[in-house]
Formats: structure tokens, C-alpha cells, sequence
């Protein structure tokens, strides 16, 4: 079987070309990815009876923690790992070809926010650049690099550095974006306060253990008025995942085109849910192409009649991941 190219996937541009496109990848990891297609062997599935996106197995994301989610066995080119706890088992993506990861996060960003030579693109991810295998460092050094702008760069906890920084800019009038986890971002408003509402502040969430969980509201408020920001928009990705969706406000997230969201019954893993009901999220990422491209997350959500969606939590057994979206 033929896989569609990465131009076919990054210029998907109508529902019937993503079921095309999907129908097409299901079938290729259901034969080639070992543990998918173990998966939909317990499940008694005929891979070529599946003809809707709603008809499609998804595959927990645990198995990414226990196994090499691979559809060809080829070396992989990178891993990208997920953060964890001392002793907690960590996800593992093997990614074959990063230039499907490095394509579609600049595609997707590019549908979003333009040219990212136009930002100037600062990081405050202190507790991702602690660690290795980050696949959210991997992107942003990517998009620091791509600015070709010598005011672009990642923040440890020199929060110092980085007030004087976005002050720089301001009088500049340099468009910026600042992506930051969650806790650095509150340990930076409880020092320093700014007035720049063209700042376009993203992040990632997690607390990691440093602050009590806050509703996304209450976060968001505090945000904005530490900022002088009228919005905070955020970024929905993970280690299983090489694309991302945005939000631009009020926690509502927009796929990119080759990603889809559909949500869940909790208490019936194989039931799909109507728009505005709160379940288990599901993600389809076409960029997934020599992995899975169909996962079952941990996360809770609901999708909104404008096929944008809400990211409301996490199920309550599922282990703490280094950048779970918070409760909101």
C-alpha cells in the first residue's frame, strides 16, 4: 500500500480529503503497526469493512508507555519522551522521519499566527529544558531559529533578564510571542507586572507539582492582568502527537487541517459522543504517519457546535503528565 505524501497530508483543505487521506493510513497501520493491529485483532475488526472516521478504533495512549508504536520497522530518526515522576514509566514516541514533526508544527503554526520571521519568540519552559526528549523543545528550538531574530531565545528562571527583555521589545514595537508552562508564567507576574497588550502570551499548562490546580478562568484572569494582556492563548500537543492545535482564547482550541478531535463515553470506550457532551478526547493526527495515527487520550473534553473544542481535565486515574492542560 501506498502511504499519501506529506504535501497530500499538509494540504488537506476539505472533509472528504481527510477521510480519504484517514481511511487510507488506518488501514496501513492496522497491518503494519504490531501493537494496532493486535489491538484491533482483540476487538474482532476487519480493517477493510471500516468506512467512517466514527467506525475507527482508537488506540490507547498507554501503549505508547509499553511498547514501539512503529508501522514500518524502520531506525527511528529521534524519541521523544514524555516527563514523569521518578519511577513513573514514560511514553515513547519512535519517529522515523522528524520532517513529518518539523513540517507540521511550522504549517501549523503558520496557519495561526503568519510568518513566524515576524515574532520575535521567547520560551519560559523551565522544567522541560530540564530533561531530555522533549518534543515541545525540539519545536520551539526550532521556531527560535526560524525567527532569524537575534531577540528570540529560552529563559531558565532568569525571569530577570526576560522583564528587561519584553520591555526591549515593547519600545521596539517588535511583535512577540511568549510561550511559557504555566507555573514559570505566575512566578513571573508575582515579580513583575506589564502593560504590553500586543504580547501574545501561550502556554502550555502543567504545574508540575509547584502550585495548586486552578480553573482555566481563574488562571487566565490572573494572566491577563499580570501581562496587560487581553487574551492567553495556549497550545494543545503532546509526546504521542506531531501536530498541535491552538487556542487563540477563552480555552477553545482549533485543530490544524490533518488533525481531528472527537470525543469519548467514559464508561463506554467505543461510543463516540454528540458535540457538548463531556467525555474522553480522542485525536487523529495524520502527521502520526509511521506511529498511530488514531489515540485515545487521558484527557476530558467536549467539542462546541463551531467544531472547536475544550479541554476540561484529565481522567482521574490516569498518571500526571508533564504538560496535562489544567482543570478548567
Amino acid at each position: 500500500m501506498i502511504l499519501p505524501q506529506q504535501n497530500a497530508i499538509f494540504s488537506i483543505a476539505n472533509e472528504a480529503e481527510f477521510l480519504e487521506n484517514a481511511l487510507q493510513i488506518f488501514r496501513f497501520q492496522a497491518e503494519n503497526c504490531a501493537v494496532y493491529k493486535t489491538y484491533l485483532s482483540y476487538l474482532n475488526i476487519n480493517p477493510q469493512e471500516i468506512k467512517t472516521l466514527e467506525e475507527i478504533p482508537f488506540l490507547p495512549i498507554e501503549f505508547f508507555k509499553s511498547h514501539a508504536v512503529l508501522s514500518q520497522n524502520q531506525n527511528p530518526e529521534i524519541t521523544f519522551s514524555s516527563s514523569g515522576t521518578t519511577g513513573m514509566t514514560t511514553s515513547r514516541h519512535l519517529v522515523s522521519d522528524v520532517s513529518w514533526y518539523q513540517n507540521s508544527f511550522k504549517k501549523g503554526f503558520e496557519l495561526f499566527y503568519g510568518d513566524i520571521k515576524n515574532y520575535a519568540f521567547l520560551a519560559l519552559l523551565p522544567s522541560y529544558l530540564e530533561r531530555g526528549g522533549s518534543s515541545l523543545i525540539y519545536m520551539v528550538e526550532d521556531l527560535i531559529t526560524e525567527t532569524q531574530n537575534s531577540d528570540s531565545g529560552f529563559y531558565l528562571y532568569n525571569i530577570e533578564d526576560l522583564y528587561d527583555k519584553l520591555m526591549d521589545l515593547q519600545r521596539k514595537n517588535q511583535p512577540a510571542i511568549l510561550i511559557g508552562v504555566t507555573f514559570a508564567l505566575l512566578d513571573f507576574i508575582e515579580k513583575y507586572k506589564l502593560d504590553f497588550p500586543e504580547l501574545i502570551i501561550m502556554e502550555t499548562g502543567g504545574m508540575k507539582g509547584r502550585r495548586k490546580e486552578m480553573i482555566r478562568e481563574e488562571l487566565h484572569d490572573k494572566l491577563c492582568n499580570g501581562f496587560g494582556v487581553p487574551a492567553i492563548h495556549s497550545e494543545y500537543g503532546m509526546t504521542e502527537l506531531l501536530s498541535q492545535a491552538y487556542s487563540l482564547g477563552e480555552g477553545l482550541f482549533n485543530c490544524v487541517p490533518w488533525m481531528k478531535v472527537l470525543v469519548r463515553d467514559t464508561n463506554d470506550p467505543f461510543t463516540l459522543l454528540p458535540n457538548g457532551k463531556t467525555g474522553g478526547i480522542n485525536v487523529i493526527d495524520l502527521a502520526n504517519i509511521n506511529s498511530c495515527s488514531f489515540i485515545a487520550t487521558q484527557d476530558l473534553g467536549k467539542i462546541h457546535p463551531n467544531q472547536m473544542f475544550e479541554v476540561l481535565g484529565r481522567f482521574d486515574f490516569s498518571d500526571i503528565r508533564g504538560c496535562n492542560l489544567l482543570v478548567g
